[in-house]
């Protein structure tokens, strides 16, 4: 069986992978080198400088690719010069429709450094295709989502979108961090790049921070390869290494993550101190239908609000959490708190934020893969 046909959790393991040339290491060596020698000059093995290429590099993003049934994978130093790199496929004038509910990242990224340069954002609930598609217009070259989105476990039906931005030839780029490879493959739905935090589910371990993308058109690939070592946003060897290394256990723990957070959603919808819990897996979710349509299970994050909804009622809660750790970030083992108003949103204006329903109160949850019962029990002690 070749391994283009391998099933997921196979591809987790094998997938885009071939023992080291050299000495037929099954894990990929950690070349910590900047260049390479060469007996004359323009000939060598493939390798010049490791701005360019750098083999360690190159077997993460040949296993990027292969989980999202891509042709073609590129490694970043992190989320957002990856967001960046593709950016950098436009120029002034151009325009890109975004989601409206959008990570603050990227939304500063977006609106303080593009901007500048005269590429012009709208954004769109992306739920009303002819409400999308009104906003199209000759300048439009790119239409940007997030689903489920972050914090507000939005999601976007992706082969919609898809066939409105087909109609008019655009590119679509999903940042697919939260859902993984392992949920839904946005490439097979239409899109045609995608785009990971591998900080978070892909690395899994706290303890890297990486970006990546995966497009199958050649010419797209060109482009954004000449982009990556021209602008030189690349990942060392080690944290090529680090988050290979994650993604080969990526299918048991993405199994794990889902399973906590639907015992979480559950037991917190259910509690006579939350107002709303925002997690796709419930049937009155309104992007319910949609979810399971194009994920494989619903995720492991969850955001809720506190009755009351105020900004010291969730601070006081994320103060006495005590085996959820408050911290930035999200998708490694260890479950984590956020409170995006002041932390991961906080670069996005207020007045923008509440638009989304982003409050003050919004808490979020990276729910990880110990025990759920001593995670409810924290959870359990912190709101009571």
């Amino acid at each position: 069986m070749g391994k283009k046909e391998l099933k997921f959790n196979s591809k987790a393991i094998h997938g885009g992978q071939q023992p080291d040339v050299a000495y037929g290491a099954v894990m990929p060596p950690i070349y910590q080198t900047s260049t390479y020698a060469q007996p004359s000059p323009g000939k060598h093995k493939g390798y010049e400088y490791s701005r360019g290429a750098n083999p360690t590099r190159a077997a993460l993003e040949c296993a990027v690719a292969s989980l999202e049934n891509a042709d073609f994978g590129m490694a970043f130093g992190s989320g957002m010069a990856a967001i960046d790199a593709v950016m950098k496929l436009l120029g002034p004038n151009d325009e890109v429709i975004c989601t409206r509910d959008l990570y603050g990242g990227s939304y500063r990224l977006f609106k303080g450094v593009f901007e500048k340069f005269g590429i012009k954002f709208r954004f769109s609930e992306m739920v009303d295709m002819e409400e999308l598609a009104s906003q199209i217009n000759k300048n439009t070259k790119l239409v940007w989502l997030e689903t489920p989105t972050n914090p507000m476990m939005n999601i976007v039906d992706i082969e919609a979108v898809s066939k409105i931005t087909k109609e008019h030839g655009l590119l679509l780029a999903v940042d697919n961090t939260f859902a993984t490879p392992y949920l839904q493959q946005p490439l097979d739905l239409g899109a045609d790049i995608v785009m990971h935090s591998a900080t978070k589910y892909l690395g899994g371990h706290s303890d890297v921070i990486v970006g990546a993308l995966a497009v199958s058109d050649e010419q797209l690939a060109e482009q954004l390869y000449f982009i990556q070592k021209s602008s030189g946003g690349i990942c060392g060897p080690m944290d090529s290494f680090l988050t290979l290394r994650g993604i080969k256990t990526l299918h048991v723990r993405m199994q794990r993550h889902c399973e906590n957070a639907e015992l979480i959603a559950k037991y917190l919808e259910n509690h006579p101190k939350i107002d709303t819990v925002y997690w796709p897996g419930f049937e009155n979710h309104p992007d319910h239908e949609v979810a399971k349509k194009q994920m494989r299970d619903f995720g492991g994050m969850i955001s809720f609000l506190p009755k009351g909804g105020s900004y010291a009622d969730a601070i006081k809660i994320v103060e006495n959490l005590k085996l959820f750790t408050l911290a930035e970030s999200l998708g490694g083992v260890e479950s984590l708190a956020g409170h995006p108003a002041s932390m991961s949103h906080g670069s996005i204006p207020k007045e923008e934020r509440q638009k989304n329903g982003l409050v003050d109160g919004l808490i979020r949850l990276s729910v990880g893969i110990e025990d759920a019962d001593d995670l409810i029990a924290d959870l359990d002690q912190a709101l009571n």
